[in-house]
C-alpha cells in the first residue's frame, strides 16, 4: 500500500481497526435464534452498573436484542465492567505483531472515553458502535474527525495529522508494499492537506473534511460496508 493508498486508510482504518477490536474482545457475536429469547431480560447489575436498557435504547440505534446480545459479549470478556487503555492496548497489539500499535490505540480509546474518566465501559462502546455501524454519513465521518482533532480545538492541523500519521504507519506501514521511508507520514499529511483544506489557511475545519469525503466516492462507499457488522 502506498501513500495514495493510505488516503481512503487513513478515513476507514478508523472503522475497521474499531470493529477487529470489538470482535477480539467477543462483543460483535452473530445474533442466533437463542440470544432472541432473552429478549425481555434487563441488562444485569456488575461492578461497574450500566445504564439502562431503555436509556441505551434511546441513545444508539440498536434493538433491545442487538444491545442484549452485545451487552452478553461485553460482559464475559469484561467482567469489571470497564477496560482500561492499558487492555485497550494488548488487545491491538495483537492485530499487528510487527508494528507498534500503542500510539494509535491511545487516539482510538481517547475518542471513546467520552467522559474522560480513562476507562472504557458498555455505553462507551454501544454508542460508539451506534454511530459506527448504523450511524448517518455525516455522523461517521464526525466521529472520524474529532480522532483527527487530537488537542480538541475544533479544527485539525498539521500537526495533528502528522502525529495520527506516524502512529499509523508506526502500527501498520512496516507491512507495506513496497517498504515506505520515514518521511512517508509528512508525505502523506501534505497530500491530506492539498486535498482537504480548501481554503489554504492551514487548518482543516469539519466542514472541510466533510464536503471533501463526501465528494470521494471510496470514502464514502467505505462508510457503508458495517452496516451489517452486527
Amino acid at each position: 500500500m502506498g501513500i495514495q493508498g493510505m488516503e481512503l486508510c487513513a478515513v476507514a482504518v478508523v472503522i475497521l481497526l474499531f470493529i477487529a477490536v470489538l470482535k477480539q474482545f467477543g462483543i460483535l457475536e452473530p445474533i442466533s435464534v437463542e440470544d432472541s429469547s432473552d429478549a425481555d431480560v434487563e441488562l444485569p447489575t456488575i461492578r461497574h452498573q450500566p445504564e439502562g436498557l431503555e436509556q441505551l435504547l434511546a441513545r444508539t440505534k440498536f434493538t433491545k436484542t442487538e444491545l442484549q446480545s452485545l451487552y452478553r459479549g461485553f460482559k464475559n470478556e469484561c467482567p469489571s465492567g470497564l477496560v482500561d487503555e492499558e487492555t485497550f492496548t494488548l488487545i491491538y497489539s495483537r492485530f499487528f505483531p510487527q508494528g507498534d500499535a500503542s500510539s494509535y490505540a491511545h487516539f482510538l480509546f481517547d475518542a471513546f472515553d467520552a467522559d474522560r474518566n480513562g476507562a472504557l465501559c458498555f455505553q462507551d462502546f454501544a454508542v460508539g458502535l451506534s454511530v459506527l455501524l448504523r450511524g448517518t454519513e455525516q455522523q461517521k465521518l464526525k466521529w472520524t474527525f474529532d480522532l483527527y482533532d487530537v488537542n480538541k480545538d475544533g479544527c485539525v492541523t498539521k500537526e495533528d495529522m502528522l502525529e495520527i500519521m506516524k502512529s499509523i504507519y508506526a502500527m501498520m506501514g512496516h507491512c507495506t508494499e513496497p517498504a515506505l521511508g520515514a518521511s512517508a507520514p509528512a508525505q502523506h499529511v501534505e497530500l491530506f492537506f492539498q486535498k482537504m483544506d480548501r481554503n489554504r489557511d492551514g487548518v482543516v475545519t469539519f466542514e472541510e473534511f466533510l464536503a471533501t469525503c463526501q465528494e470521494d466516492k471510496d470514502i464514502m462507499s467505505s462508510m457503508q460496508i458495517f452496516h451489517n457488522v452486527l
